[in-house]
């Protein structure tokens, strides 16, 4: 799903979930996600204005991921999208979305002693 940070002069103040989005992806019971950033796992609260028409995310740690991946410094214009991907019972991992607002995905190869198999010559090449 695609959410928007939220900014107010030059902070950011949130995440913007949006409506159609709660309604999809967050089960009605629940008073909190994990989110995934980066390397760091947080828990954020869920209000109950969350559920009632103003479905944004306000945590602080989150805000400073947030300024810190969006504006390295240069203070808040507009709203960045981002890409919010569900990882799991509420849980979701949150990164950046490209200029038409999809998840961009990173491919990582990981080359380890077991993915390697000798060649002819006696050298190793990787397996696929």
């Amino acid at each position: 799903m695609v959410v928007k940070s939220q900014c107010n002069g030059h902070r950011v103040t949130g995440l913007y979930v949006g409506v159609n989005n709660v309604r999809r992806y967050f089960p009605r019971n629940i008073a909190a996600i994990d989110l995934q950033l980066d390397h760091l796992r947080i828990q954020c609260g869920l209000t109950p204005h969350f559920w009632n028409g103003q479905p944004e995310i306000h945590d602080s740690r989150l805000c400073d991921w947030l300024e810190l991946k969006q504006f390295q410094g240069k203070g808040c214009r507009t709203s960045m999208p981002l890409a919010m991907i569900p990882s799991g019972e509420n849980s979701f991992i949150l990164g950046p979305a490209d200029g038409n607002g999809h998840a961009r995905t990173r491919r990582r190869v990981n080359s380890t002693a077991a993915d390697r198999t000798p060649n002819a010559l006696g050298s190793s090449t990787l397996s696929n």
